[in-house]
């Protein structure tokens, strides 16, 4: 009877439904989304309408013919300047991580240019590159190449000296250390580094945008800014959020495969 008993408690253990087997992410937008409806009806002010209005507008803008050419003009100018700061960040960042006098000549400027507000350059690349795509694509490179070089600079140098030394050992050249062991050994580091650089260059777009030549979302935000049209400048704020999300999933995705060999335990999986 014990062991019938048993039976019947793990069969309706298995039915009862557990909230840990509902998906994160979306109960957490779900939720946001009830709070964000909430909090713009009882507070009933002009610059933070509720969410059902903002959608509203969005579509409007959609259907209008607005959003779709400006958000085409916005990812050209991400898709270029991440290109540029992601090449030019691991090739940066491998240097200085794996020779210590690249490290000591750059990583004074890096390390600045890191911590530097990176908008005061704006009117640097006005000046030099003129009101158009160049300007902003510079923009998006100072928001984003640094972080991609620090991280990718730091995951060099955290490879565990043993695998070197048993790969010396092993006969192997120093570009076949660096292609073979230290890249595959770093990449996770590496790829940390990459998700942070996309998420600052959607920023760096938007700023280059609203700041320089007034273009793509950013003409949006600024023109709906300056009515004082708080529903518009929500909707395209929940364009970006989206533009980011996206990429940051994408870059995910190539993480996920790039890093197949990393144990699940090691990336902290639940």
């Amino acid at each position: 009877m014990s062991a019938v008993a048993e039976r019947r408690t793990m069969r309706s253990t298995r039915r009862r439904p557990s909230w840990r087997h509902l998906p994160a992410a979306p109960v957490s937008l779900a939720i946001g989304a009830v709070a964000w409806e909430l909090v713009g009806r009882l507070a009933g002010v002009s610059f933070f309408p509720p969410l059902s209005t903002v959608l509203a507008r969005l579509a409007d803008m959609i259907s209008g013919g607005l959003i779709v050419p400006s958000l085409a003009d916005s990812l050209v100018n991400l898709v270029l300047g991440f290109a540029i700061s992601l090449g030019a960040g691991l090739a940066v960042g491998v240097a200085m991580g794996r020779y210590r006098k690249v490290e000591a000549a750059l990583g004074v400027y890096v390390y600045a240019l890191l911590t530097a507000p990176s908008l005061v350059f704006a009117p640097i690349f006005f000046s030099l590159l003129g009101e158009g795509r160049g300007a902003i694509v510079a923009v998006v490179v100072m928001y984003a190449m640094f972080v991609i070089i620090i991280n990718t600079a730091s995951a060099i140098q955290s490879v565990p000296a043993s695998l070197i030394e048993m790969a010396r050992s092993y006969g192997a050249g120093e570009r076949q250390v660096l292609l073979r062991v230290m890249l595959p050994a770093a990449a996770p580091m590496i790829m940390a580094g990459v998700r942070l650089g996309v998420g600052r260059a959607v920023t760096g777009m938007i700023n280059g945008e609203m700041f320089i030549a007034v273009v793509g979302l950013g003409r949006i935000v600024t023109q709906a800014g300056g009515r004082f049209d708080g529903a518009s400048v929500l909707a395209v704020l929940v364009v970006i959020i989206a533009v980011a999300l996206g990429a940051v999933a994408l870059v995910q995705a190539v993480d996920r495969r790039i890093t197949r060999w990393v144990p699940k335990t090691s990336r902290g999986d639940r």
